[in-house]
């Protein structure tokens, strides 16, 4: 009878699906496509123009004609849906915001140049908040002490919505975090018979560091008073978000969007263990920024670093992630 030397380690050995690239690949939990981005895109006044945006490596502003040929691009790349940002020009911005009430603003008028570029091929996806249109900097009307006024605030973001959806917006994005605004803006699409856009609410957005670049890209950063403290959530909070959250879903939200990302990766956990709505996260302009100094620095390869932390979003939970790295990632997944 021959002897049997009983094994050193365990039958199972952890290792043996890691050893080949098809097997990782056959064994791969979390997925990333180009389908789970969504690409920024900042407009600018003009045309042929393009405006690279220091604080951004490699993100620009673009006039209207521009922004059409990215969302053509994005579309051929698989990238389901591009969300617009307007850097309004300065005369055009007031205490009320008007500007973000005019049918031909920035906005609108690069919201009919994608559909006429792209048609149905491709989401829009649109941002709902005063800063890009008023003096002060702020998200909303101010008092004379500088404080940002909810209601009267929501009164104008209803119309700030109408006017997107009527330009033909996919989905209304609030980032404004007023109390009560997606259910007035629900109701408004509803009664001017926009049933079918969908609202992306910016739920648990933070009173961020991360956010400097992208206030340089849509022009506020030099006319900022004060600061966002009063209405963004207080970086300490997670509880907190579950209920703006769950506030905003009871008011009529499609889905949800945790704001900034990579930092705050545990609050989109939560949200997707406690709700059955689609959560996104925004990878804000710091981030992008604090990877891009990397690669410039030398301390990372720029394909691994991006494809490695749009992974962490999705294995978070995230159905989608707002990106500037979005079409470099698309390339790389499509290769």
């Amino acid at each position: 009878m021959t002897s049997h030397t009983p094994p050193r380690f365990p039958a199972t050995r952890l290792r043996r699906p890691r050893r080949t690239k098809w097997s990782r690949a056959l064994h791969r939990e979390t997925v990333l496509t180009p389908a789970d981005l969504i690409w920024p895109l900042f407009v600018t006044d003009g045309r042929d123009v393009e405006e690279p945006i220091g604080s951004l490596p490699g993100v620009s502003r673009w006039s209207v004609d521009g922004v059409a040929r990215h969302a053509r691009s994005a579309a051929a790349l698989g990238i389901p849906c591009v969300a617009l940002f307007p850097n309004t020009q300065r005369e055009l911005r007031s205490a009320d915001g008007r500007e973000a009430l005019n049918p031909d603003n920035l906005m609108c008028r690069a919201i009919r140049a994608i559909r006429d570029a792209v048609g149905d091929g491709i989401g829009i996806l649109t941002d709902v908040a005063l800063d890009p249109y008023t003096s002060h900097g702020q998200d909303g009307l101010v008092d004379e002490t500088g404080y940002v006024l909810n209601d009267a605030t929501v009164e104008v973001l209803v119309g700030q919505a109408r006017n997107q959806a009527e330009a033909g917006a996919d989905i209304i994005a609030p980032s404004d975090m007023m109390d009560g605004r997606i259910e007035a803006i629900r109701n408004a699409l509803e009664v001017d018979g926009h049933a079918d856009v969908q609202i992306m609410s910016y739920a648990a957005k933070y009173a961020s560091a991360f956010y400097g670049p992208f206030r340089d890209a849509v022009g506020s950063r030099g006319l900022l008073k004060g600061d966002k403290k009063t209405y963004q959530m207080d970086p300490g909070n997670a509880e907190e978000a579950l209920r703006e959250v769950a506030a905003d879903i009871a008011e009529g939200a499609d889905s949800v969007m945790v704001k900034p990302g990579l930092a705050y990766l545990d609050i989109v956990r939560r949200v997707k263990e406690r709700f059955a709505i689609p959560v996104f996260a925004y990878q804000v302009s710091g981030e992008y920024a604090m990877i891009e100094a990397a690669v410039s620095a030398g301390a990372g390869e720029r394909d691994a670093l991006v494809i490695e932390t749009l992974t962490a979003f999705k294995r978070a939970g995230c159905s989608g992630v707002l990106t500037y790295h979005a079409a470099h990632a698309a390339r790389l997944l499509n290769a």
